[in-house]
């Protein structure tokens, strides 16, 4: 393979946050979506009006359930936020380089008042991004309607970032769903809908 030349390098972003959601979505860039000489962007926004509530429903759920995320035998599931500072980005940054020793990983954090999506499309024009990765969560009702759901970012801010990528981002964005431990990954993207691709 490698004697035909290797593809050119691309940019791959992947949306990180502390959620299982995104989790998924970088296991899934780790294992099919990024090449060695490829360049993986981990972006994580804040909105700093918003964050502290997330934080603390965050913790909520952590100290609830004693673990956060599912158990599972990969590392990926053990992205945390220790402490009060967002710590989960250099754990997530050292899983790429153990899984890709070769490729460059950079770590991008933004500040934003206004919507997260506008500002991840923003940075992914500015970086010269070839694809978007976000991990997203879907309702059984937000599966059948789709980005037709009321309420805006209130009701279901993932779905509603993730769609709003897909139909306006200028690179391919991937919406990736983690359907078990290895039930394989169901994918978006603006010319494929619910894309199943085994693990």
């Amino acid at each position: 393979m490698e004697s035909g030349g290797n593809p050119p390098a691309r940019k791959v972003m992947v949306v990180a946050d502390p959620t299982r959601e995104s989790a998924a979505a970088l296991q899934y860039a780790l294992s099919h979506a990024v090449l060695d000489q490829d360049e993986l962007i981990l972006v994580h926004v804040m909105n700093p009006n918003s964050w502290k509530n997330t934080f603390q429903s965050f913790l909520r759920l952590s100290s609830s359930s004693g673990s956060y995320g599912p158990p599972s035998s990969s590392s990926m599931e053990g992205v945390n936020i220790p402490g009060e500072n967002v710590n989960f980005l250099e754990q997530m940054k050292r899983i790429c380089e153990m899984a890709q020793p070769k490729m460059r990983v950079r770590v991008e954090r933004m500040e934003t008042e206004s919507s997260k999506a506008a500002a991840i499309l923003l940075r992914s024009g500015t970086l010269g991004v070839d694809v978007i990765i976000i991990g997203q969560r879907r309702t059984f009702a937000s599966a059948l309607l789709g980005s037709r759901l009321p309420g805006g970012s209130r009701g279901a801010r993932g779905v509603d970032t993730a769609e709003y990528l897909i139909e306006n981002s200028k690179c391919t964005c991937v919406a990736v769903q983690k359907k078990g431990q290895n039930g394989g990954y169901l994918l978006n993207t603006k010319t494929h809908k619910n894309f199943w691709l085994l693990a």
